[in-house]
């Protein structure tokens, strides 16, 4: 499959029961490549599908290195091998657990204890692997000052093409879009009540996974590099 953009996320196997249900709760499986039919979930203000319509084409995930095109004169399979050389260099990380969290009007999964370790590898990725990125389009520089950017935040997005890294990085694996400020309890109350109880303690991540983004916008799993160092 040829894809338009790449990105580097924390992307959790589906095999675990609280992986398995937040992937259905977004509705896309990374994995396979299709789509993944909801649960039912009681409580909800409206439907899942419109929900989790933002976060979908993601999958369950989180980012790393954000998405990005190929730069001119690299390829594919040099990017490949660049993440394979990263994450042989990098040590996989051990959390007290996972917890869901409010981000603003997101609702997210968020690490508990010490991230120092977790920021540094996100460091390390963006700019380890920021010469196979093309510079971002004056659109997309556009669109993401419209959200209205701190100085560092200016100042990242001019150097590394995106807002949300270096001392500005929070990991997060998000679960909707934004919420309107009435729907926000009544989902977090349902997420609570049906996820909360699987999710993991403790919370490791062994990998990192390159992803490709197709012609509709979804993305898919090309390969999980264990983190090795």
């Amino acid at each position: 499959m040829e894809f338009k953009r790449y990105a580097i996320y924390y992307a959790p196997p589906v095999a675990a029961d609280w992986s398995r249900f937040a992937t259905r709760w977004l509705g896309w499986d990374m994995e396979t490549g299709a789509g993944a039919p909801h649960p039912q979930v009681a409580g909800l203000p409206r439907p899942v599908a419109e929900i989790t319509a933002t976060p979908r084409k993601y999958g369950l995930h989180a980012t790393i290195k954000p998405p990005f095109r190929l730069a001119e004169g690299m390829t594919r399979d040099g990017l490949e091998a660049a993440c394979a050389d990263l994450c042989a260099t990098l040590a996989p990380l051990a959390f007290d657990g996972l917890v869901l969290s409010r981000l603003g009007r997101f609702l997210a999964l968020r690490p508990s204890g010490d991230q120092t370790a977790l920021s540094v590898l996100a460091a390390r990725a963006v700019e380890v692997l920021d010469r196979f990125r093309a510079p971002a389009p004056e659109s997309e520089l556009a669109r993401r000052r419209a959200a209205g950017l701190s100085p560092a935040q200016e100042e990242n997005l001019l150097r590394w093409g995106y807002p949300y890294v270096m001392e500005e990085f929070r990991f997060h694996i998000t679960l909707t879009g934004k919420l309107a400020k009435g729907d926000l309890p009544a989902v977090e109350d349902a997420l609570a009540r049906d996820l909360g109880p699987l999710l993991p303690a403790p919370f490791a991540i062994p990998d990192l996974a390159l992803m490709g983004e197709d012609d509709t916008g979804r993305f898919h799993l090309i390969h999980r590099y264990a983190l090795s160092g």
